[in-house]
């Protein structure tokens, strides 16, 4: 019977901690064991882990602590923890619906090559009167349609692989902070490992509640892109578009008034996709009033601005650190 091993990493979760441990006690198919590594709490975290392993002794839940390790080096060390060769990873502030592991492991039921990756899928879990977290959504997550499967890359909030496939990549690299996931896919891929799609896995997860929060992730982000030299032309052209091309459009439009129409389609047209999504898919947006429509309707713009500053800012941060770490990078 296959067996196994879930993973997450925790810092400074007791909001959210509870809401996993409680989706996954919920599940059609539990896991075998689950290995939580805390990089070094300061909040309840830890004692919230401890009580719920006590309360639920067949959920077979490990807790290790290592201060200061990063989600890269506490996934490592859950990972190397792990007594089953089937490896599912997820994140601590996500909430799992009750056939999520059903349907990530569905796979590796009948699975010739054990050493697949199966590729779930994420899916906003707004507040329910969170004009900006339900606009937030619809403004940053891609939706199903938007996917090519033979493309995908899993975030590891909704991933499963084999634990050899993981030794053989040289598990997640410790020396990079943030988007630590996209690179461990891209060295599965190099390696030749199958990716297979399987969008029924959806871990649900909350956008961030304040645009300070947001910027800060985003900034995070874009200075993981800078330290791992990942998406070059894509930052060069949001540089463009900001610092040559918008400048260009409002002297024109200073120039000739009318200009402004043309300069307003543009605009519109860089968030009409998230505009879309928000009036005829957003979860949640049936439910907002007509005030909170309205602010939702005006917050993509100020989202997507606030995203692309924060792009702008942390990704030479992270091409500095690069040129001085490169030692760091193999």
């Amino acid at each position: 019977m296959l067996k196994i091993s879930l993973i997450t990493t925790v810092f400074n979760e007791a909001d959210n901690i509870e809401r996993l441990l409680e989706s996954l006690n919920s599940q059609t198919h539990c896991p075998d064991e689950i290995i939580i590594v805390d990089g070094g709490s300061t909040d309840d975290t830890p004692e919230i882990i401890q009580s719920w392993a006590e309360k639920h002794p067949a959920l077979l839940i490990q807790l290790k602590i290592e201060v200061g390790a990063n989600i890269s080096r506490g996934r490592n060390l859950a990972i190397a923890a792990a007594s089953h060769e089937i490896i599912a990873a997820t994140d601590a502030g996500v909430r799992l619906p009750p056939d999520w592991l059903e349907h990530l492991t569905k796979p590796y039921q009948n699975a010739t090559n054990p050493d697949i990756v199966v590729c779930g899928f994420f899916r906003p879990d707004p507040a329910p009167d969170s004009a900006l977290e339900i606009a937030m959504g619809a403004t940053v997550l891609p939706a199903e349609s938007d996917i090519k499967p033979e493309k995908f890359l899993p975030s590891s909030r909704s991933v499963a692989f084999s634990k050899t496939a993981w030794e053989r990549v040289g598990g997640y690299p410790e020396w990079l902070d943030y988007c630590e996931d996209l690179i461990f896919d891209l060295n599965l891929k190099k390696a030749g490992f199958p990716f297979i799609w399987q969008p029924r896995a959806v871990a649900l997860f909350r956008p961030r509640s304040s645009l300070k929060a947001f910027y800060r992730q985003y900034y995070r982000y874009a200075r993981g892109d800078g330290k791992a030299n990942l998406f070059l032309k894509r930052h060069i052209l949001r540089y463009f578009i900001y610092l040559v091309f918008a400048p260009l459009m409002v002297g024109l439009a200073l120039r000739w008034p009318w200009f402004w129409l043309v300069l307003g389609i543009c605009g519109e047209g860089y968030v009409v996709k998230a505009h879309h999504r928000l009036l005829f898919e957003a979860e949640g947006w049936q439910k907002l009033s007509l005030l909170k429509k309205l602010q939702a309707l005006i917050f993509v713009p100020i989202i997507r601005l606030v995203g692309d500053v924060a792009k702008m800012v942390g990704y030479p941060v992270g091409i500095i650190w690069r040129l001085q770490h490169k030692t760091l990078q193999n």
